[in-house]
């Protein structure tokens, strides 16, 4: 259970760094050159940022904090 809060907890903070952006994902997406179903599993928890997306998304979210990047790099997937 502890895992599931904490994904939801990234996913809100994801959600509002977002929402201060002003930006959608579609916008994300273009900005990043990646898709827009893919830019929303990232926010979501349902997908993992790889390595080398790392600087664009940063480029395009300079107030997306270090450790939230770590923890999209992480596997969001739980094994049952």
């Amino acid at each position: 259970m502890k895992g599931n809060q904490s994904k939801a907890n990234i996913s809100s903070r994801l959600q509002i760094i977002k929402q201060k952006s002003g930006k959608s994902y579609n916008q994300i997406a273009e900005e990043t050159i990646l898709t827009n179903v893919y830019v929303a599993q990232l926010f979501k928890r349902q997908a993992q940022l790889k390595p080398e997306t790392v600087p664009k998304l940063r480029a395009v979210l300079p107030d997306l904090p270090e450790e939230l990047l770590h923890e999209l790099m992480k596997s969001s997937f739980t094994v049952l």
